[in-house]
């Protein structure tokens, strides 16, 4: 089963019903999200519409952090994930998201990719020190 975005079985703004007049279509299907976890690298190259891309992660354990003062990047491991303010059941399992707070040894940093989508953990180190 998979998630599909067309509009043919809803109703009209007026009310009334939609026949339909034609079958579903390749290009209005979508997907389920992919839940990024923490563990051994896995990932999953998707097709899209018009030979687009999409590298899914489905588990990872390194992330690119930026230390916004020095400006400089580096590879660093993810030890856990703190908070996942993007939803409460993600926060509970530890889904790695856009927005997320992990824990690295630099510090804490928050997620600004979409590991779900980009293919890449980018995060950006916060002033926070790190909590026991």
């Amino acid at each position: 089963m998979s998630v599909w975005h067309g509009d043919l079985q809803k109703k009209k703004p007026s009310g009334g019903r939609k026949r339909t007049y034609r079958t579903k279509r390749k290009f209005e299907q979508g997907s389920f999200p992919t839940e990024t976890t923490l563990g051994e690298p896995k990932r999953k190259v998707k097709r899209g519409r018009s030979g687009n891309i999409k590298i899914k992660i489905f588990s990872d354990k390194y992330a690119c952090v930026t230390d916004p003062k020095s400006g400089k990047t580096e590879k660093v491991e993810i030890r856990r994930v703190v908070e996942n303010p993007t939803n409460v059941d993600y926060d509970r399992r530890g889904v790695i998201t856009k927005g997320a707070i992990i824990e690295t040894s630099k510090g804490l940093a928050r997620v600004t990719s979409r590991p779900g989508q980009n293919g890449v953990i980018n995060a950006v180190l916060t002033g926070e020190e790190k909590i026991s």
